[in-house]
């Protein structure tokens, strides 16, 4: 597993690259960020997750519509960025966890500033 995790963090750094540095040239992809890569046992697919500054939902679809649009192209690259056998299938998966952990501490500091019940007993 130690290869494919090599792999994974590998074209993680890639598609990341070509995102920061400006190659995918669609206004669509800004305050994009790869979170995750995960390569089938073959090498064939690829499941690329994304989040995205907003949680707007046009705005996740835009940067959905504009990942989904470059994905040949950024199959190309990593083809020759990469050395594989195979160059695999990418697919862009939205990846909320990082709004869903943002909610969490959002209510775990709500609860912080409660007020105490119960605090001494009756004595």
């Amino acid at each position: 597993m130690v290869r494919m995790e090599k792999v994974n963090q590998q074209i993680k750094r890639e598609i990341g690259n070509m995102i920061q540095y400006g190659e995918i040239n669609d206004p669509r992809l800004t305050f994009v960020t790869i979170t995750y890569v995960e390569c089938s046992k073959d090498l064939q697919h690829a499941r690329v997750g994304f989040s995205v500054l907003s949680n707007d939902r046009k705005e996740i679809q835009n940067v959905q519509e504009g990942l989904s649009s470059a994905r040949g192209f950024v199959r190309k690259l990593i083809g020759q960025r990469v050395r594989l056998r195979y160059t695999p299938e990418i697919v862009f998966i939205h990846d909320n966890s990082l709004s869903y952990a943002s909610k969490i501490d959002q209510t775990l500091e709500e609860i912080k500033k409660m007020p105490k019940e119960g605090g001494k007993a009756d004595e």
